[in-house]
């Protein structure tokens, strides 16, 4: 292929990283298009990145536009599938491998899956890129960070025997059936010092980490402090996978952003989004919802852009202006989900790489993808530089990004506010939650009530004193 790149001293595996609508897709397959590189999707949920109608690209980038992946087969338009056209550009993996109505996949799956991948690409000498922009998939394929209930062999003969006691393939699923207190209670009592790291409300994460001890019979809390001390470990997580990664960070002002991303949604109902949903709906949720077994927290039914349109979609009224308003509504519940998530992606950003650097935690090399007109000069040129460095095993000339952080932070420390009846885990959660409107509105009720009471408390007994004549 012409322009292509020679590999150098090693293979590097690239990351390219940054919130839906920045483009992820689009310099991935250009990277992998000019260094003989493979794409390994890592996305789970993830539906869209970027807007056809603001974008003054090549009719081949236009392509790369709709590149954001998932696992499960099925709503191509909402989920943005990788096309044909792209993958005859590039090889990708990991898309649309999955029946929609398989709900027990895991990021532990998924792991294991994509590292064997990704194993098979620099074996043959190809750079494999990940791109995506579901978090804990990332994070899985970097570090290791994950407890396989599967392979775990840590526990001994009695803990072993104590583990086993519970062998469901979807033990949490049915973990997550019990109700929040319930849940945090079973923890609380095996593993009470990864309860004291949890919000009582993360069912998720209470019920995964309930599932590790049940399983193995081993306290979760215990496995992760041995993935810790190990050598290149970290208080985040274990040691690193891959020798030197290359990270690359799409950012863009966040205002262009939202602007960029309610086109989109535009542009999806343009191309069909309705008419998707509608057969989706009808072959494999409609059903379910009649038996009343419907979860939107697991498989695609959570994706992003569906549960949004339920009521739409489940509702029975021949009224053209009720329909009318409860699509208006999906709409715009779809926009503001959407917007939210990419504020999520980015926050994880900055809270995972940039805010509590150390050994184990790789640079990153940020790129503005605020205009996308300088898209070559501002994108695409400085990461084919920085990747080229890496296979030259220099220094790139582009310094990583670095933020202001208090080394002093600590992201569990756990604190309850009273007056809000509510637990905050986190310095900065906690600060962030003190200047919060919902905590202003109870203090200054508060304030208002200490001084009613005062006032009832101490009566103005002036009023009684006789006038001097």
């Amino acid at each position: 292929m012409a322009g292509m790149q020679p590999l150098g001293r090693s293979v590097p595996l690239v990351v390219v990283l940054g919130a839906t609508g920045t483009g992820k897709s689009r310099l991935a397959l250009e990277l992998g298009r000019r260094f003989r590189g493979e794409i390994v999707s890592a996305d789970s949920m993830q539906y869209f990145v970027g807007s056809k109608s603001q974008m003054s690209w090549s009719p081949v980038m236009m392509m790369t536009l709709m590149c954001a992946r998932q696992v499960y087969k099925g709503l191509d338009i909402i989920t943005n599938k990788v096309t044909r056209e792209e993958q005859q550009l590039c090889t990708h993996h990991m898309i649309s491998f999955l029946d929609p109505l398989v709900s027990s996949y895991s990021v532990v799956d998924f792991r294991n899956k994509a590292l064997s991948v990704i194993e098979d690409i620099i074996d043959r000498q190809k750079i494999p890129i990940i791109v995506g922009g579901t978090n804990y998939y990332i994070e899985s394929l970097l570090w290791k960070v994950l407890v396989d209930t599967k392979e775990e062999k840590v526990c001994s003969a009695t803990d072993r025997a104590v583990g086993n006691r519970t062998s469901s393939p979807n033990r949490k699923e049915e973990l997550e059936k019990l109700n929040c207190q319930e849940l945090y209670k079973r923890l609380a009592e095996v593993d009470p010092d990864m309860a004291e790291k949890l919000h009582p409300h993360d069912k998720r994460k209470v019920a995964r980490s309930l599932q590790v001890y049940e399983e193995i019979g081993v306290p979760h809390s215990k496995l992760l402090l041995q993935q810790h001390e190990e050598e290149g470990g970290g208080p985040l997580g274990g040691a690193l996978r891959f020798r030197q990664p290359c990270i690359l960070w799409l950012n863009a002002d966040l205002s262009v952003l939202d602007e960029r991303l309610d086109h989109r949604v535009d542009d999806m109902l343009a191309a069909g989004l309705l008419e998707e949903l509608n057969g989706f709906h009808a072959q494999y949720n409609q059903q379910k919802i009649a038996e009343n077994s419907q979860d939107y927290q697991h498989g695609i039914f959570q994706s992003i852009g569906f549960k949004e349109f339920h009521d739409y979609l489940t509702s029975n009224s021949s009224c053209s202006e009720t329909r009318e308003k409860l699509l208006t509504q999906g709409i715009a519940a779809l926009k503001q989900v959407t917007k939210r998530y990419a504020r999520k992606q980015n926050k994880w950003v900055r809270n995972r790489f940039l805010k509590r650097p150390g050994a184990n935690v790789p640079p990153v090399y940020g790129l503005d993808v605020t205009d996308v007109s300088q898209w070559e000069e501002t994108v695409l040129r400085p990461a084919m530089q920085i990747l080229e460095s890496f296979l030259k095993g220099e220094e790139p000339t582009v310094l990583p990004l670095t933020v202001e952080y208090d080394q002093n932070e600590g992201k569990r420390n756990r604190r309850r506010c009273e007056l809000c009846d509510k637990i905050v885990l986190g310095d900065r959660e906690w600060k962030a939650h003190l200047k919060s409107k919902n905590h202003q509105y109870h203090l200054k009720r508060r304030k208002r009530a200490e001084a009613q009471l005062n006032t009832h408390s101490f009566p103005d007994t002036t009023k009684n004193i006789p006038q001097e004549m």
